[in-house]
């Protein structure tokens, strides 16, 4: 399926391992030209802005002014911007509990996990609402309507992430921008997988294996195990894609049925 992509500039956060780096790599194997954000690139980014057309821009996105600098490398570059992927993002299981979450915690989260989108959007809706044609695609988490208290803060920035993001899809879907968001349930990557990880923390602070606390996570779906971030980043580019124009306001779940609801 020919996604209509090629030739289009994007901007990915949070895109240096992960998520991120399937995107970026997705989106360059589709012709596109992408604006890579991390606070550093490691060795595949790097390699990726190698062999495609695209180009790594280190910023520190829990900086107030990071998004603004992003943005602007990308209009710099590349004269304009079509589509941004607001992935970046993190978690820290909380295992002592909601009393011991002190402010600067809370803070912390909502910035990584929500303001850094919200500025990043602010600082690119104007490019896109000047050529009347554009697409915001969010990556959200599953924990935005499974409320979870060992990751409560995480939990309640990524409600306010979906909610942002269905608001701003009213304002501006008929300027052109189309805005949705893409829900994992937990993914094979470092975030839950690697050293220092979820399952590594939970481990360590409430007993048990790695392994164990990670099986037992991908039992919880029907389908019974992680998503790879492959997966996450295919539909990520298929709502960047004119291929579904008439879809915005719209969040979906990559978990393998962990959301049980309707």
């Amino acid at each position: 399926m020919d996604l209509h992509l090629s030739g289009k500039t994007a901007i990915v956060t949070g895109a240096s391992k992960g998520i991120g780096l399937a995107v970026t790599r997705a989106l360059a194997g589709e012709g596109v030209r992408v604006i890579a954000g991390a606070r550093t690139a490691g060795a595949e980014l790097s390699e990726l802005t190698r062999q495609a057309d695209v180009r790594f821009i280190a910023v520190d996105l829990t900086d107030p002014d990071g998004p603004a600098r992003l943005v602007a490398a990308a209009q710099s570059a590349f004269g304009g911007l079509d589509i941004l992927v607001n992935n970046v993002g993190a978690v820290q299981p909380r295992t002592a509990g909601f009393l011991a979450v002190t402010d600067e915690q809370w803070a912390s989260t909502l910035t990584i996990n929500f303001l850094a989108a919200v500025r990043t959007t602010r600082a690119a809706l104007p490019h896109l609402l000047q050529r009347g044609a554009g697409s915001i695609v969010t990556v959200g988490s599953v924990n935005a309507v499974l409320p979870d208290p060992l990751v409560i803060d995480y939990s309640a920035a990524k409600a306010a992430l979906a909610s942002f993001c269905k608001s701003l899809s009213k304002e501006v879907g008929g300027r052109g921008v189309r805005v949705n968001t893409v829900s994992p349930g937990p993914v094979s990557t470092g975030l839950w997988l690697g050293a220092g990880g979820v399952a590594q923390t939970i481990a360590r602070e409430l007993g048990g294996v790695a392994g164990s606390v990670a099986e037992h996570a991908a039992g919880e779906s029907v389908l019974g195990r992680f998503t790879s971030p492959q997966e996450v980043a295919d539909l990520v580019l298929l709502l960047a894609s004119s291929r579904t124009a008439n879809i915005t306001g719209t969040d979906f779940a990559v978990d393998g049925g962990l959301v049980s609801t309707l």
